[in-house]
């Protein structure tokens, strides 16, 4: 591993991610493991790109060096933002899978067991076939080690928080200015530009999705986001958005009125805030997630202006690149799991509210750290609905 100035981290922090990964490939009785997840590509290098549609992949045996395969325009990226010292590369005209092969061959891998993700979005079943058809000529078994490394990502060290409590003051200033933005005869774009504007000056790299932005009926449409719409008098605006820095999110909802707080506004609002102040009393180590799905739920689901929750109730988050920012594949909070939490974990809590009086959808949300004691947030904007 060679030391580089530009890693997220201190080399020891990868040192460390990588020594936990082996001791858990040895637990499954892998030699090696193929990462190709841009997560946890980055989580274990430091390595990206908004190319990552192209295959691109870590082999990681037991003993020695990991070797990387990339298409050759993204090389630099391994160059300038990693640690890894081998890159294998592969053209435009080239054979992606083919490359993957020859590593392992070149290793002395392919009479060995090997892990693969095949959950992930980008390493296609097509791609995944032809892996397969090349490992045939050897004796080597391919085997699923789906989860390998979001074991390690699901309990954030010290240093991965730091970088959250930065994406939390650029969540911030970004919900803070799309608030200050929403007005009668603004249009949800003109929010929107705040928002990103704000975000982004705060210190945001470019998030895994941009802000939700909905205003009215619109916003019953799920994950709707700005379209052009002019704001009327007396609707509301949903605006829920994720600061990003070093691909580490936050994420937050809130919601805006352009009227008075009527009474199925107060009663929406003092639910939300009541389901998350119950949440943060009862969040601790060793809690099941059910339990915590059943108290927030119960919250929620026993309003008086026929809203439901149709959704868990929060997920993980951290790492992120598009097509979402939530690592709800990893952990989610709902019904039935049984797992306990841990310190170190970080969700974003959405107990929110689809179909108020049935045609509107509002929010109140938190991004928390499970802590020794019990959680906090990462945010100190208020909860409440702000009235223009």
């Amino acid at each position: 591993m060679r030391d580089n100035p530009a890693l997220c981290f201190p080399l020891a922090e990868y040192k460390r991610r990588l020594t936990e990964l082996r001791e858990r490939m040895q637990e499954r009785l892998l030699d090696a493991v193929v990462i190709s997840d841009p997560e946890n590509l980055f989580y274990l290098t430091g390595y990206q790109t908004t190319g990552y549609s192209y295959f691109q992949a870590l082999v990681v045996p037991l003993d020695g060096e990991p070797v990387s395969i990339t298409r050759e325009l993204e090389a630099s990226n391994i160059v300038h933002r990693t640690w890894v010292e081998e890159a294998r590369c592969y053209t435009d005209t080239g054979d992606a899978i083919q490359e993957l092969f020859y590593t392992i061959k070149d290793l002395g891998l392919e009479n060995k067991c090997i892990g693969y993700e095949r959950n992930s979005y980008f390493f296609p079943a097509y791609q995944q076939d032809r892996f397969h058809y090349h490992m045939q000529a050897g004796e080597g078994n391919l085997l699923d080690c789906y989860g390998i490394v979001e074991e390690g990502r699901i309990c954030k060290s010290q240093v991965e928080i730091e970088l959250m409590r930065s994406a939390a003051l650029a969540t911030e200033a970004g919900m803070q200015a799309g608030i200050d933005a929403v007005q009668a005869g603004a249009t949800e774009n003109d929010v929107a530009a705040a928002a990103c504007a704000a975000m982004f000056r705060a210190g945001s790299d470019y998030p895994a999705v941009l802000p939700y932005v909905t205003s009215g009926p619109r916003t019953m449409i799920g994950h709707a986001t700005w379209e052009g719409r002019t704001i009327q008098p007396g609707e509301h605006v949903f605006l829920e958005m994720a600061g990003c820095v070093r691909r580490y999110h936050t994420a937050m909802m809130r919601t805006v009125l352009l009227d008075e707080k009527s009474a199925a506004m107060q009663s929406a609002e003092a639910t939300m805030i009541e389901a998350l102040e119950a949440a943060h009393e009862l969040i601790r180590p060793g809690l099941m997630v059910t339990d915590l799905d059943k108290c927030v739920r119960d919250i929620i689901c026993h309003n008086d202006v026929g809203a439901k929750l149709i959704t868990r109730v929060g997920y993980s988050i951290g790492i992120a690149f598009a097509p979402s920012w939530d690592e709800g594949y990893i952990m989610s909070l709902k019904q039935g799991d049984e797992t306990v939490l841990r310190p170190g974990m970080t969700f974003h809590l959405i107990p929110w509210m689809w179909g108020v009086e049935g045609d509107k959808t509002c929010g109140i949300s938190d991004t928390i750290l499970v802590t020794e004691e019990g959680c906090e947030s990462f945010f100190t904007l208020p909860k409440e609905m702000t009235v223009v």
